[in-house]
């Protein structure tokens, strides 16, 4: 392989500190030259670990200033197209973090912008590049669980009430001037587990989304949903539900359920494990391997290998990020389904961690397994 590939980072604090780490990885390595990091407050020679690169807060001057060939942006999610338009129109390649945009207006100027620019962009949801997806997708083409029947995603998460409080966007649907920002527990922390589902049931582009319901609720006082699901209707009739909770009682691992005929598949993706039941054999468990998605970026511009997320393969998940953003603001569950618990500063919703497993198991909403604060209309589109 040539050179390393010279990269810079935007938004190195948050969950940029993980891009931090990786990067830095991937420069002992020789894959990529860390150029540059832009962040509104520099960071320190102990928060980066050692001798700082460029840094700006003027990502385009870093860019240039740099000479990069990537840039891995790790910004608050309204900020996203207008940076990965920066960096296309100067023919820097992308890894752009997940949700790619807050509205699919947003999500196809970017898409649209970046193909037009000829530079490769990759998109964060690092599920799909754990190898579990192809061998999940192997299992179903050879018929192991019969046939699927619908895909199930469950994420039962505990996120304290300061979680809501990092930034001045977290928990919010839209900033006071009325820009999109559409966080919540579907479209943020736990949209691996919609976007992975959705990817196992071949739902991956815009135009294979027939229907989409959503119910949207919340136990903090924020903007945007904590406890919420999903069912994705696709063209061929398959139905998709995904549920989720930042309130739950004990923290779990999100997962992914492939139902058939014959049998079942749980996909824990944070884990790259996979559980095969099926009829006439005992129960088979693997642990698979997991590609890097910055790695594979490197391989793709240094050796043509393909791109594992690219925009359009995520045309589905922005569906749900806009039915999402059109549905009407989450509303407050009534006090007596909330619990908090003042030692640990979080709200809980007791019964929800068995729900949520629920939605996954039957494919059903919450409003129909019976869920005494979830309102019995549907939000279709």
């Amino acid at each position: 392989m040539s050179a390393p590939v010279p990269v810079v980072l935007a938004g190195a604090r948050g969950h940029g500190r993980w891009h931090v780490a990786n990067l830095r990885r991937l420069e002992r390595a020789g894959l990529v030259r860390v150029a540059g990091l832009c962040e509104l407050t520099p960071l320190t020679e102990d928060e980066y670990g050692g001798e700082l690169p460029d840094q700006s807060t003027d990502f385009g001057a870093l860019l240039d200033a740099t000479g990069a060939e990537a840039a891995v942006i790790c910004t608050p999610i309204p900020t996203h197209t207008d940076l990965a338009l920066t960096a296309a129109r100067r023919g820097v390649h992308l890894l752009l973090e997940k949700p790619p945009a807050p509205s699919y207006a947003e999500f196809r100027r970017m898409a649209d912008g970046v193909a037009a620019a000829g530079v490769a962009c990759q998109i964060g949801f690092q599920s799909l590049g754990s190898h579990a997806v192809p061998a999940i997708r192997e299992l179903i083409a050879e018929g192991a669980i019969g046939e699927v029947t619908g895909i199930g995603g469950a994420g039962a998460w505990v996120r304290d009430e300061a979680y809501f409080r990092r930034s001045p966007w977290a928990g919010r649907r839209r900033l006071d001037d009325g820009t999109d920002v559409v966080d919540g527990a579907l479209t943020n922390p736990l949209a691996h587990a919609v976007a992975t589902a959705l990817a196992l049931g071949g739902v991956t582009r815009d135009q294979d989304v027939s229907t989409i319901e959503t119910e949207l609720r919340r136990a903090n006082d924020i903007e945007a949903d904590d406890t919420s699901c999903v069912r994705v209707t696709a063209t061929t009739g398959l139905r998709i539900t995904v549920a989720a909770t930042l309130c739950a009682e004990h923290a779990g691992e999100p997962y992914v359920l492939v139902h058939g005929t014959r049998g079942r598949i749980t996909f824990w993706y944070k884990q790259d494990r996979v559980l095969l039941q099926r009829a006439g054999h005992g129960p088979e468990e693997t642990d698979h391997g997991r590609t890097d998605l910055l790695e594979n970026l490197v391989a793709h511009l240094r050796t043509g290998t393909g791109l594992l997320v690219e925009p359009d393969d995520t045309g589905a998940f922005m569906r749900v990020v806009e039915a999402i953003r059109r549905a009407p603001d989450p509303a407050a569950l009534p006090e007596t389904a909330v619990r908090r618990i003042d030692a640990e500063r979080r709200r809980v919703v007791p019964g929800v961690d068995a729900l949520v497993a629920d939605a996954a198991r039957t494919l059903s909403l919450f409003s129909e397994l019976g869920a005494p604060w979830a309102a019995e209309e549907v939000r279709a589109r």
